[in-house]
């Protein structure tokens, strides 16, 4: 159950041989439906430049209305990543060899929505479903998505732990914003934590600010927001509220190019522990990939097509 609509696990009982789907109903208003439809041409779009359904988006099988209801006919598979890491994750993530086979088939579904021009603009690991033998992953859930040319001004694009820094300045947005979560995703399949858990757009600039450093100049001089996070002198404005009192504090907050002590995405991804030489190279090269879709100025972030070629992605061609 969504807040938007609700997915069902069905059977067509008017199918030759057994069939489950799952069926996708979106609440009864004018703004859904439009919505929905919306959603069907990116799907269409989708498989018709995927006529073998091996790009890892899932496929849509067709739609029809229940009770004035739009409801769209998906592919059933087994359930989300999120649901997947909390049952096989041990608390602590799933296996390094796993998020490498599943970091590849995310980074060929971005790449076919990069060649096609569309923005997911929801990426999180529930919006990723896996298959019943766990091989095998595919994006769900394009309701939100746009054309990458739109790129809307809104600070509240995609679910906040996954939103890309350009979005929360106020930047026109495109492709990159899926890379950003893809890698925000990634890094909590492994470690089984949330990467940046803020509770305000402002507090996960501050988050991401400790991690990666100070953002770029150019960057926040260009953002409609900046103003609200960033002092005239480009100085973070960390709101807070102070412990005794309760009350709206602002704390100025100088960040430099480098992360803060600790902070750092590979004594994140480890935990500070010492690994075996083998273990410890494998975690370099994941935590390097990390480091590069998260690049802070989106037109120097990695790209989809691009991260199909690093090292980490490369060692597996499941």
């Amino acid at each position: 159950k969504g807040v938007f609509s609700t997915v069902m696990r069905c059977q067509d009982l008017d199918a030759p041989t057994l069939v489950k789907v799952a069926i996708k109903v979106q609440r009864n208003n004018e703004m859904m439906r439009r919505a929905g439809e919306k959603e069907i041409g990116y799907l269409m779009r989708l498989a018709e430049n995927d006529l073998a359904g091996k790009r890892h988006c899932i496929r849509l099988l067709g739609s029809f209305d229940h009770e004035e209801h739009l409801c769209m006919v998906f592919e059933l598979l087994h359930q989300n990543l999120r649901q997947a890491v909390k049952q096989h994750g041990h608390r602590r993530g799933i296996r390094l060899g796993a998020v490498r086979v599943y970091s590849r088939q995310l980074f060929v579904a971005l790449s076919s929505l990069e060649k096609l021009g569309i923005v997911h603009a929801d990426l999180k690991p529930d919006n990723i479903v896996v298959s019943d033998d766990y091989s095998a992953i595919k994006v769900c859930d394009f309701g939100s998505a746009c054309d990458a040319t739109d790129g809307d001004i809104t600070p509240y694009l995609v679910s906040r732990f996954y939103r890309a820094p350009e979005i929360m300045l106020g930047l026109r947005v495109s492709c990159p914003i899926d890379v950003w979560a893809a890698a925000c995703s990634l890094f909590e399949l492994y470690t089984g934590r949330i990467l940046f858990k803020g509770a305000s757009n402002n507090e996960m600039l501050k988050l991401i600010q400790e991690v990666k450093g100070r953002l770029p100049l150019k960057l926040i001089r260009k953002g409609t927001f900046s103003e609200i996070h960033f002092s005239p002198a480009n100085d973070f404005l960390h709101k807070d509220k102070d412990r005794v009192t309760g009350r709206d504090v602002v704390r100025l907050v100088k960040f430099t190019d480098t992360p803060s002590s600790g902070s750092d995405l590979r004594t994140l991804l480890t935990g500070g522990a010492k690994l075996p030489t083998a273990e410890a190279r494998q975690v370099g090269l994941f935590a390097d990939l990390l480091e590069r879709t998260l690049a802070l100025d989106p037109a120097k972030r990695m790209t989809a097509a691009e991260a199909l070629k690093h090292p980490f992605v490369v060692g597996s061609r499941t």
